[in-house]
């Protein structure tokens, strides 16, 4: 049982919402470090309460400037609970179509990984949790929606949706180049039909697992604290924007790897190595790599500064794959990359490769040929994107990807609407029943 609850969004106010686009800001696990910089110039730009700046004392400034946000009405709370409708407008490389995700964001429980309601794909790293935590605790604010998917193959909320985009409260150009559009749904038995649509339904994390797992832990912690605790306190819930799996706008894109600082990385050597378990083909074109693997199984792109390759796992070779994992898992091309190559031939084992600062990730190709002519790196493996069949195979499994296996195209922005979980701001009026 998912359990959804409208949200009473706190939102910049109606003079600043003309100039909303100076204000929103990229996610705290994409936005690079100058943009960051460029952001932290603006006083009131949302980087200010997603990823503050101020090292062992951010969450506390991110705190006070809240506070003073709400108290100068910088920010101010809608008087009406609701379901905020998002729609982000994109196109991909390479082609003229125009795709539209729909989805709206949601206050959701946050529930353990053990009661398979919300479904995991990737693990998280220790230390960006407990930031996340941090500034949960101290702001009693969610921030950015994470991304969750659900299953809806007839497609009945899109028509509650569509209806409420005919009044959008902001629309903008984000930093991708992503027309972004929000409007809201305050109509009770209309929310009633989306919390009817999700109750059922296990919800796929798609993007967001730190910002969701610090939100478990807290809700843990404060669970622990309340002895009257209900379940329906504030700090049990958490801000997600949910969208269709079923949808053909649901796009997951590549990220490719990146090797830097290995000793004694040699080309000729690697070539050596890959001998025993890859076919190897020289292409002439970095460009063409795409194309060259793209629908090949366990195939990718390897990249020096000077040469480019296919490299194709022997089919008869998946079976040395040593790492205990279910074939959903084993059989994946990131998992045969992962284990093949950066445990294999580059010496960096498993349980290492999480940690490892010889491993980079980057999902655009261009970048990639870039910092390998500028000699920022040694070797880019270039991957193909992975599909929502295998995600769904592999969250029923219980087990988790390696690393960045999916990039969910486009990522959602923050400052659009912060949803708190203060007691007196996050209960929902007595006159609201759904």
């Amino acid at each position: 049982m998912a359990e959804i609850k409208p949200i009473k969004a706190w939102r910049y106010n109606a003079e600043l919402q003309k100039e909303i686009e100076s204000l929103t800001s990229p996610l705290f696990d994409v936005v690079s470090a100058k943009q960051r910089e460029a952001l932290y110039k603006n006083p009131l730009n949302s980087i200010h309460l997603s990823v503050p700046k101020g090292g062992e004392e951010s969450a506390d400034m991110a705190a006070e400037r809240l506070r003073k946000w709400k108290k100068e009405g910088i920010i101010k709370q809608d008087p009406l609970p609701g379901i905020y409708v998002y729609y982000q407008y994109f196109t991909l490389p390479g082609s003229t179509r125009e795709h539209v995700r729909k989805g709206f964001i949601t206050f959701i429980k946050a529930y353990d990984w053990d009661e398979k309601v919300i479904l995991r794909h990737e693990n998280t790293i220790p230390k960006s949790v407990n930031d996340r935590i941090e500034l949960l605790d101290k702001t009693q604010l969610n921030v950015s929606a994470t991304h969750g998917l659900y299953s809806d193959p007839e497609f009945e909320l899109e028509t509650y949706m569509d209806e409420s985009m005919e009044m959008p409260l902001g629309e903008l150009e984000d930093y991708q180049g992503v027309r972004e559009v929000v409007s809201v749904i305050h109509d009770a038995k209309i929310i009633k039909k989306f919390i009817e649509k999700i109750t059922p339904q296990q919800i796929i994390l798609a993007d967001g697992h730190h910002r969701y797992e610090g939100s478990l832990l807290y809700r843990k912690k404060m669970m622990e604290q309340n002895p009257n605790h209900t379940g329906q306190e504030g700090y049990n819930f958490h801000m997600m924007y949910l969208t269709n799996s079923d949808s053909d706008d649901l796009r997951i894109l590549p990220t490719h790897r990146l090797i830097k600082d290995i000793p004694d990385l040699s080309e000729k050597e690697i070539l050596k190595k890959l001998e025993e378990d890859f076919i190897i083909k020289t292409l002439e074109n970095p460009e063409d790599v795409h194309e060259i693997i793209l629908g090949k199984k366990w195939a990718f792109g390897m990249l020096f500064k000077e040469n480019t390759y296919k490299i194709r796992l022997k089919p008869e070779k998946i079976s040395e794959l040593k790492w205990n994992f279910p074939d959903e898992v084993k059989h994946l091309d990131l998992t045969v990359l992962h284990y093949f190559f950066i445990e294999k031939i580059l010496g960096i084992k498993g349980k290492e490769q999480r940690s490892s600062e010889s491993i980079q990730f980057e999902r655009n190709f261009t970048a990639c040929i870039r910092k390998l002519l500028k000699d920022e790196v040694q070797c880019a493996l270039i991957t193909k994107e992975i599909s929502m069949e295998q995600v769904n195979k592999v969250c029923n499994t219980g087990y988790t990807m390696p690393q960045k296996s999916t990039y969910f195209y486009p990522k959602t922005i923050c400052g659009f609407l912060f949803g708190s979980i203060q007691e007196d701001e996050f209960e929902l009026p007595s006159y609201f029943r759904v």
